[in-house]
């Protein structure tokens, strides 16, 4: 938890606890059902080779917001939101910011605003406080998008920097508390396009008893130049998004047709 308590302690400076932003999208579409105004938290612990948002690791931010001062932002596009819509937030990794997430939902939940996170779980564990904070907040959460990297222990470590294990664990205990989940996972050649991993990732999800949705998504190289300005190299240097019919294999393999959607 070694970034969690700096984090939580800037968060919950002065009188107003305030959340660390790296951006906002009004009008997202990608991020959960119908249109969502989605918050992009600022910090991440894991350092995925393909990720297209390295500026969002760094617990540190200019932008800073009150709960009040993003509900209030969004509420003016609820006009937009329709019966399916309302409020991602995403990061980063937007469970590094636990206590202000759950002042943010609690608000919105007040004003009747359909809520979801979208999350690597990669902070997940049964230990206190985190444990009693993340039951608290799953009271005032109505779906996870939960990002599963990669199924194998060793690949994962290898993929992300991190281990798999307390994600797999949040995945099922989400299922044992029924909390609705889409689960996503990204295809990368040379790295997780292999059927025996898709195999074992859709035996693993088929334990689950929570799951409205399995989205595969693409591999792809947009936010390389992001990794160039921050003179970081980019680790997968080369390598080509998946081809489609590598990207079908995956949703063969995943049975991603099986699973219903999302339901009100």
């Amino acid at each position: 938890m070694s970034l969690l308590v700096p984090l939580m302690s800037a968060c919950n400076s002065g009188h107003t606890r305030k959340g660390s932003i790296h951006s906002i999208e009004s009008f997202g579409s990608v991020d959960g059902p119908g249109v969502r105004f989605v918050i992009f938290l600022q910090g991440c612990r894991m350092r995925c080779q393909f990720c297209h948002n390295p500026d969002t690791w760094s617990t540190h931010s200019v932008d800073m917001m009150s709960a009040d001062e993003l509900l209030a932002q969004a509420l003016r596009y609820r006009a937009y939101w329709g019966k399916e819509g309302g409020i991602t937030v995403s990061g980063g990794e937007p469970l590094l910011q636990m206590d202000f997430l759950l002042e943010l939902f609690q608000k919105a939940k007040a004003e009747g605003v359909h809520t979801v996170i979208d999350t690597a779980g990669q902070p997940f564990t049964r230990q206190e406080p985190f444990f009693s904070r993340f039951n608290r907040l799953m009271e005032y959460t109505d779906l996870l998008l939960l990002d599963i990297k990669h199924i194998d222990e060793e690949q994962h470590r290898a993929l992300t920097g991190c281990t798999n294990r307390n994600i797999l664990d949040l995945a099922g205990y989400l299922s044992d508390i029924q909390k609705p989940v889409w689960i996503r996972h990204v295809l990368v050649p040379e790295r997780s396009d292999r059927d025996d991993y898709l195999q074992r990732l859709d035996a693993f999800i088929k334990t689950l008893h929570n799951v409205q949705r399995v989205e595969v998504l693409p591999y792809h190289t947009l936010g390389e130049y992001k990794w160039e300005e921050l003179h970081i190299p980019y680790p997968l240097k080369g390598i080509d998004p998946p081809a489609q019919e590598r990207v079908d294999n995956a949703n063969r393999l995943l049975h991603t047709g099986d699973y219903t959607g999302y339901k009100k």
